[in-house]
């Protein structure tokens, strides 16, 4: 199993050259059974990672490009009058899928953004009285500009927290670019490793791994932080305790240990926690900062 995670991994790393940490946060985000949000400039390479995550694990997805027009029906689907059947007929929208990519969700109104709530959280849909399961395992892993961007609707809180994570991938280094400009760098094609039934199993390892007490009691201890800080304006909410430990298992079976360490919850927090301490000010205005000054503030020894 890990030398598939090792495969999945190269591919990855193959396709956005110098990201080796935001490709293993990625990973470690479905790996958990989170949803993904990537932030960043146009043209950094976003909804390149997101198609690859999606194609090397050999799930099903649709790309919905996300404009100010857009309504819920669009991403949900419809129920349209059949004049032969004399009777309202469902039609699917791109969410009945395993793997949703909202590009650019934050260009969406508030309106049609709040139509995925249901579905990220009970991976369900309502409509016109009836309930719709989603398919198993289903992600949205979304992509969205940087708030100060023209035509951008901030993303609010309680859709923030629907999101496990939410990386940026930042400028890639020198010898990429130059690689890139020289023509001498072309994104790999992507295939899938393992498919869907293999990525259950995985996550059913990854909810294995154990967390002794200690470790436990040092993730109570960041939570509480936030919560009795001054300068924490959003403070972490019992959600954020469970996938915060979520994403450290997976992160702890990422590097083969069936067990948590202080380091694992380290090397997930930032990434976990940025979104819901900030909130809407996005990564640009110190949610990093924030997440720093609470992981130097709380002694994993104590």
């Amino acid at each position: 199993m890990h030398d598939k995670i090792a495969k999945i991994l190269a591919q990855l790393n193959a396709v956005l050259l110098g990201k080796e940490r935001q490709t293993k946060l990625a990973l470690v985000c479905l790996l958990a059974d989170g949803h993904l949000l990537i932030e960043d400039l146009p043209g950094m390479g976003k909804t390149t990672l997101a198609g690859a995550l999606a194609r090397t694990l050999g799930l099903d997805y649709q790309r919905v490009q996300f404009t100010s027009d857009m309504l819920p029906a669009d991403i949900l689907g419809v129920s349209i009058f059949d004049k032969q059947l004399q009777q309202f007929t469902f039609h699917q929208g791109p969410v009945f899928t395993q793997v949703l990519l909202a590009d650019e969700i934050n260009r969406a109104s508030p309106k049609t953004q709040s139509a995925l709530l249901e579905a990220m959280e009970e991976r369900k849909i309502s409509i016109d009285k009836h309930t719709y399961p989603l398919s198993d395992p289903f992600f949205v892993i979304a992509t969205q500009n940087p708030q100060d961007q023209a035509g951008t609707f901030p993303l609010p809180e309680s859709q923030l927290d629907r999101f496990m994570m939410r990386i940026e991938l930042g400028f890639p280094n020198k010898d990429a670019e130059l690689l890139m400009l020289k023509g001498q760098y072309q994104p790999q094609s992507t295939e899938a490793i393992i498919d869907s039934q293999q990525l259950n199993d995985m996550q059913a390892a990854v909810r294995t791994v154990q967390a002794s007490d200690a470790v436990l009691h040092y993730l109570i201890r960041l939570i509480e932080e936030s919560r009795y800080g001054a300068e924490y304006a959003n403070a972490l909410s019992p959600r954020c305790s469970k996938v915060l430990l979520s994403a450290a298992k997976a992160m702890a079976f990422i590097e083969q240990r069936d067990y948590v360490t202080p380091e694992d919850i380290q090397a997930v927090f930032a990434a976990v926690t940025d979104h819901r301490l900030n909130g809407v000010n996005g990564f640009k205005k110190g949610g990093q900062a924030l997440s720093q000054t609470l992981l130097s503030n709380v002694d994993p020894l104590q």
